[in-house]
């Protein structure tokens, strides 16, 4: 059979998408997708078809269709652009509830069989189908996670529009480091130098201070030459920023966040983690409150694992967790749970400290269950303008670079909060992924930039 169009008879069945079938039981609908599968018995043919919201098993039988419809189907290859017409069935053994009695099959474009779709319902190397990512986003299971990420993105962006949060969009080009330059991604800009940034944060605490509830939402990129399966070069962070609010204010907002998204993946995304095969009774308990710990008693934790044999490696009073120490304490909750007041010296030079005791930063780092780790960091921001000027000397930053950031500490100082949370380590905590490479469109990480 030729890759030419196959021009048949169009009906008047109204288009629809496959995710909304069952709005139509018993009627006759069309379809515009893919092919994903074809099984065939005796006279029967099982194609499946897929359209981007989902996928639907058609039936086939020799004698219910015209001779040509039926060779039409049983010619078909994987990924051919297909426009269908079908009656819709309800049936229970079927994954999305429905399938679909075909009447009609337009074909758009036919794979050919000498060059078929490289990405066979066989197994394949990770590699391979990285190397082939833009079509491996295209099987049920890819499209699905990309689907909740989207519904993760809108749920936060809800929560916070409603919450009075006003949306205002940080540069990408910055001409200083955030936290410092040693993981940032420099480019020539007009002959000056300039980063990539690691952060909205900075820039959307001078919109704090003009709007008083603000986030950011956009790519960060950090130049971390990490292997770890929670790390990404260039991935989305969600960066609310509060003015006059404490530590304990900005707990609360992220608990609050945190349990409002996961509610809304498991209220509107519910086929979808299925299809992924997600146990989502371990998210059903994410409700707030959540279980809140010190840097002292999460490393207490960790001591006390080594003792009895646990871990292996002992942990270092003073350090920063490290991906194993953040794995094993949220693996000890249901919850995600939120360690505060590290230690100023691990944290960035921007964290007010503790005013019960100076050596502590007022930060937090919720830790995701299941053992996934941090997925938010954030603090309460230095309110002073001379300890500011110390910390950033201590960090040996460019003060120069900092004059317009130090000028929210000379007009109208307050106290202030905010935290960022990277979407992607979301999206695999709550589809329960292996790696974060799958939480996003085309990954980007040490040793990948193609395609």
């Amino acid at each position: 059979m030729s890759e030419e169009s196959i021009v048949a008879t169009t009906t008047d069945a109204p288009v629809t998408t496959i995710a909304r079938v069952g709005e139509h039981e018993g009627k006759s609908v069309t379809l515009k997708g893919w092919l994903y599968n074809l099984r065939e018995s005796g006279k029967l043919l099982f194609p499946i078809f897929r359209d981007g919201t989902g996928t639907i098993q058609g039936i086939v039988p020799k004698a219910a269709v015209s001779p040509e419809i039926f060779e039409r189907v049983k010619g078909l290859t994987q990924e051919s652009s297909v426009t269908v017409t079908g009656k819709v069935r309800a049936d229970k053994r079927a994954p999305g509830g429905y399938e679909l009695d075909v009447e009609n099959v337009e074909v758009l474009q036919r794979v050919p069989e000498e060059t078929p779709f490289p990405i066979s319902l066989k197994e394949h190397g990770t590699d391979f189908l990285m190397e082939h990512r833009h079509l491996w986003i295209r099987t049920p299971r890819q499209s699905a996670i990309l689907r909740i990420r989207a519904e993760i993105i809108k749920a936060a962006r809800d929560f916070l529009d409603d919450n009075g949060f006003v949306l205002t969009d940080s540069p990408i080009l910055t001409p200083a480091a955030c936290e410092g330059t040693s993981t940032l991604f420099p480019v020539k800009y007009f002959g000056d130098e300039a980063f990539l940034t690691q952060s909205g944060q900075l820039y959307i605490e001078s919109t704090a201070m003009a709007l008083g509830k603000v986030y950011s939402f956009g790519p960060t990129f950090r130049a971390e030459k990490s292997k770890t399966r929670r790390h990404l070069t260039e991935f989305w962070m969600v960066e609310p920023e509060w003015a006059y609010a404490t530590l304990d204010d900005l707990m609360g907002l992220a608990e609050q966040f945190i349990s409002f998204i996961v509610e809304r993946v498991l209220t509107r995304r519910a086929a979808d983690l299925k299809a992924i095969g997600r146990d989502t009774a371990k998210l059903e308990t994410i409700k707030a409150p959540f279980p809140r710990i010190s840097y002292d008693e999460a490393a207490q934790m960790l001591k006390d694992a080594h003792a009895k044999g646990l871990i292996e490696q002992p942990f270092e009073y003073g350090n920063d967790f490290g991906s194993p120490d953040e794995t094993y304490i949220s693996l000890q909750f249901d919850r995600p749970v939120m360690v505060h007041r590290y230690p100023a010296h691990v944290k960035a030079f921007y964290m007010e400290p503790d005013p019960q005791d100076a050596k502590y930063a007022l930060c937090v780092d919720v830790l995701a269950p299941e053992g996934y780790g941090e997925i938010i960091g954030g603090s309460q921001r230095i309110a002073s303008l001379d300890l500011l000027k110390k910390r950033i000397e201590e960090h040996n930053l460019p003060m120069d670079a900092f004059q317009w950031y130090l000028d929210l500490r000379r007009y109208g100082s307050v106290p202030h909060s905010g935290f960022g949370m990277g979407i992607e380590r979301v999206v695999a905590w709550i589809c329960g992924l292996e790696h974060v490479r799958e939480t996003i469109p085309f990954a980007r990480t040490l040793n990948r930039i193609y395609p």
